[in-house]
């Protein structure tokens, strides 16, 4: 009976949020997207210094070894952390640096600052708190382990919806990984399942404190408007910080916008300045370097090729700033230009929908078949998840044909047996060009729950160096190649069969999952 809560909808109105309008893109190259930093940071670096990783399994073992070799920070941000033994190896890993940094004179300073959401890492008795408690206790001044609990989940609706489904109201989403200077966008969590056989995406930005800083204080932010971890369990929130569902909603999402649009209007800040500085400076090097000798001999830094731009969405708190600039992205995209989508949950948003059924260009959507879907074979109302996402899917097919888009939206679903999907983000390929220019990377999934109930961040990585392009079309090319092109005859086989009282939940429960 518990599952027809998740129909309980949220009536109270989001803060309000000013938009911007849209911007036109510019038409040079990798160029034209530098309207983005009208919006957010920008931070140019050299190509060299990012690696897009392929599969779990190197995921893992980068992880650890960035936390091994850590010197001043490691700040994690994911959804929650497993109870299982490659979690725990994790944590391990992080006792032994910290009891390094101990030892070591003059690096007490080394701090670990975790975030997760409060009802995923609560849920069961062993969870992510209780693996995380140790730690807690062992260097208490050092680890700080913070819970977000969205503002949404307050009231009578806190009492009544049951662990698991109070995680449809809201989460936090955000999966980031950072260690000193070295950050990993990913959309994966900290679960063996996403170190071994659930695909998805990772790209690790080397040697880049800008954007680690960056990141390090976002985390922080919502670190410090989310519920403190104690060493007997408990939680508090900070002195003076108005609570998340007991205090006032609107003062408390007020706060929190504030919080997070001074970290990234600072650090926009700050890059114009960088920039500026570095334009005027790469100016007079450029007159010195033909009198006096190499760029290199100068010591100056290469100009950047590659632009990363963090894109942050969190709807509860008025920032939408994810959703204006991927709408931007999918209308002025050109005929003739192509865009690779993937999600591991085909739940697209109206607008999205209208935009890429409306809009020039050529897209190639791919999205988990129902054995792949991270929900295959749950128990109770949770295993009926798959065959909704059928039927969401069946609906927007018959829609593509109805319109006569079959040739220009091309839907495509990943199959590998033994594995889930789970991987998200886009590819875009100018007109005419046989490698992307730019890819989205990061926690979103196009929903409805990624735009309007969750906390999210991905980057886009804009890029005019050759060889980085080619690692990320080697990327799409590796996941797309596990897929089949959805056709009416795919809705005809019998594991598409979806139930009637399926079809007649799916519209009203859709923006919850």
């Amino acid at each position: 009976r518990s599952s027809w809560l998740l129909l309980a909808p949220l009536l109270t109105p989001p803060v309000p949020v000013i938009t911007a309008p849209p911007c036109s893109l510019c038409p040079e190259g990798a160029h034209r997207f530098q309207w983005i930093r009208n919006l957010v940071p920008e931070f140019g670096i050299s190509s060299s210094h990012v690696k897009v990783l392929s599969s779990p399994a190197e995921f893992y073992e980068l992880l650890k070894v960035q936390i091994k070799t850590a010197k001043q920070r490691v700040v994690m941000a994911s959804l929650y952390l497993g109870t299982g033994l490659l979690e725990q190896e994790l944590v391990d890993c992080l006792e032994e640096t910290l009891e390094k940094s101990l030892e070591a004179k003059g690096l007490s300073d080394f701090r670990v600052s975790i975030l997760l959401d409060y009802t995923r890492g609560s849920r069961g008795r062993k969870n992510s708190r209780t693996m995380l408690i140790p730690l807690l206790q062992r260097f208490p001044e050092q680890v700080r382990v913070s819970l977000f609990h969205t503002p949404n989940l307050r009231g009578l609706l806190r009492l009544l919806i049951p662990e698991r489904f109070n995680e449809t109201i809201g989460l936090q989403h955000i999966k980031v990984y950072l260690f000193d200077d070295n950050v990993i966008l990913s959309g994966a969590n900290l679960s063996d399942l996403y170190f071994t056989n659930r695909q998805d995406r990772y790209v690790l930005l080397q040697d880049s404190p800008e954007i680690a800083d960056f990141f390090t204080e976002l985390v922080d932010a919502i670190g410090d408007v989310s519920l403190q971890l104690q060493r007997d369990d408990t939680v508090q929130m900070m002195e003076g910080m108005v609570h998340p569902y007991q205090g006032d909603k609107m003062a408390y999402c007020e706060i929190a916008n504030r919080r997070v649009m001074e970290v990234i209007n600072s650090a926009r800040t700050r890059q114009e300045l960088l920039h500026t500085k570095t334009f005027h400076g790469s100016q007079q090097g450029s007159s010195l370097l033909s009198q006096q000798g190499s760029q290199a001999s100068r010591g100056l830094k290469p100009e950047p090729d590659t632009w990363i731009y963090p894109l942050i969405q969190m709807k509860p708190f008025g920032i939408q700033i994810d959703e204006m600039i991927t709408e931007t992205l999918l209308t002025e995209a050109e005929r003739d230009a192509r865009i690779y989508l993937t999600t591991g949950y085909f739940n697209l948003t109206q607008a999205y929908m209208d935009l890429i059924l409306g809009t020039r260009a050529e897209y190639r959507i791919l999205l988990a078949s129902p054995e792949v879907n991270g929900f295959f074979g749950a128990k109770g109302v949770a295993g009926a998840i798959p065959a909704a996402y059928v039927y969401i899917e069946h609906q927007f097919y018959s829609e593509v044909c109805y319109l006569h888009q079959q040739e220009r939206v091309q839907l495509q679903e990943y199959s590998r047996a033994g594995w889930t999907f789970h991987a998200k983000g886009l590819w875009l390929y100018l007109a005419g060009s046989d490698l992307p220019c730019l890819t989205l990377i990061g926690s979103p999934n196009f929903g409805y729950r990624s735009v309007h109930r969750d906390l999210e961040a991905q980057v886009a990585i804009v890029t005019e160096n050759k060889a980085l392009q080619q690692q990320l079309h080697q990327e799409q090319e590796q996941l797309y190649l596990c897929s089949g092109v959805v056709s009416s005859s795919t809705f005809e086989q019998p594991n598409r069969y979806v139930k009637l009282w399926v079809k007649l939940v799916t519209p009203l429960i859709k923006n919850f999952f």
